[in-house]
C-alpha cells in the first residue's frame, strides 16, 4: 500500500452511529457489573491489595462528583448527568457517522456518564472502588476510566483536525 491508499484508508475511517452506541452500552454494562462486584465483594472502606505498591480496592461510596467535588449534590449530579446522556445520544444520533476519535470520544463519555448516573439515580450515591496506591488521587470506577478515555479521545481529535488529519 503506497502513501496515498494509506492517506485515503485513513481519512475513511470512521464509526457508524449503532457501533458508537454498542459501545457506550459495552461500557455501561462492564461498569455496573464490576460496581456490584465491588458492593458483593468489598467491605466499605477496608482496603485490599490487587497489584501490589500500585492498585487497591477499597469500596467506598462517593456522593460528590470527580475529586469528591459537590459532595452530598447526588440530585443535582443526577440531573445534570441525565441532561449529558440526553445531549449525547442526540449529538451521536444527528450523524449517520463520526470520524473515529471523535465517535469514540462520544461513545465513551456516554457509557461513563450513564454508568455513574445509573448509580446516582438508583443508589443515592456512585460507587468508587479503585484506588492508585504510590499517590494520593481519588478512589475512582470504570466510568471514570472510561470518561478520561473519552477526554484523551477528544484531545487526538483536536490534535489530528488540527494537523489536517481528519479521519472523515
Amino acid at each position: 500500500m503506497n502513501a496515498t491508499e494509506s492517506a485515503v484508508r485513513r481519512k475513511r475511517r470512521s464509526l457508524r452511529r449503532e457501533t458508537l452506541l454498542l459501545i457506550s452500552v459495552g461500557m455501561v454494562i462492564l461498569d455496573q457489573w464490576s460496581k456490584h462486584w465491588a458492593r458483593s465483594a468489598l467491605i466499605l472502606g477496608r482496603p485490599v491489595p490487587f497489584i501490589p505498591g500500585f492498585l487497591q480496592l477499597r469500596l467506598v461510596h462517593n456522593t460528590g462528583a470527580a475529586f469528591s467535588l459537590f459532595t452530598d449534590s447526588t440530585l443535582v449530579l443526577g440531573v445534570l448527568s441525565l441532561l449529558v446522556t440526553l445531549g449525547v445520544t442526540a449529538w451521536i444520533w444527528s450523524q449517520p457517522k463520526r470520524c473515529f476519535w471523535m465517535g469514540l470520544a462520544l461513545a465513551f463519555l456516554l457509557g461513563g456518564t450513564l454508568g455513574n448516573g445509573i448509580d446516582r439515580w438508583r443508589l443515592g450515591h456512585v460507587t468508587d472502588f479503585l484506588e492508585l496506591v504510590p499517590i494520593q488521587f481519588p478512589i475512582f470506577n470504570w466510568a471514570d476510566v472510561v470518561i478520561n478515555f473519552a477526554v484523551v479521545c477528544f484531545a487526538v481529535d483536536a490534535f489530528r483536525e488540527r494537523h489536517g488529519q481528519v479521519d472523515s
